[in-house]
């Protein structure tokens, strides 16, 4: 005689992702992350005594001597000093007055955070960038000096600009 078991358990069904809700899935991956750089961008300005203002798309500006000379707008060729660090101090790269990073806005060759700070400045001013991941190096860093999902502050001094 031989007993053959039944398999009649129940399965637990699981719902088919379709692409709308694996793009929501990914949607609220990115602002949870978002907040939390936010967050600790927030935490670190409190904890240096720095005030900043926040632009809609993230990125953080302390100005610490406005600019006098011409305002900076698309296609202004842009030359400035700059020294970036992580969050924690640990320097990354720069340049000095003497040997200036030039740029022409809206053509690229910079990080976008870097991009839209200088479009609020003025040649002659100096401020400071704190740059969230998504307008920088992102979740991969430049596989150089910049580890992926990092804070980058930018010390700027904006040297001319035509």
């Amino acid at each position: 005689m031989f007993l053959v078991p039944a398999c009649d358990t129940p399965v637990q069904e699981q719902e088919e992702s379709g692409p709308n809700q694996v793009s929501e899935q990914f949607i609220r991956a990115n602002q949870y992350m978002q907040q939390r750089q936010q967050d600790h961008i927030s935490a670190f300005l409190e904890r240096v005594g720095w005030s900043a203002k926040v632009t809609p798309s993230g990125l953080w500006i302390v100005v610490e001597k406005a600019g006098e000379g011409r305002r900076i707008v698309e296609n202004s060729r842009v030359s400035y000093a700059f020294e970036s660090t992580l969050l924690d101090g640990t320097p990354c790269y720069q340049s000095t007055s003497e040997d200036p990073k030039v740029i022409t806005i809206g053509k690229g060759g910079v990080e976008s955070g870097v991009e839209q700070g200088l479009q609020k400045l003025s040649e002659g001013a100096l401020a400071i960038f704190l740059i969230p991941p998504h307008l920088a190096h992102g979740n991969f860093g430049d596989r150089e000096k910049i580890p992926g999902n990092s804070v980058l502050i930018y010390h700027v001094e904006v040297i001319k600009v035509d």
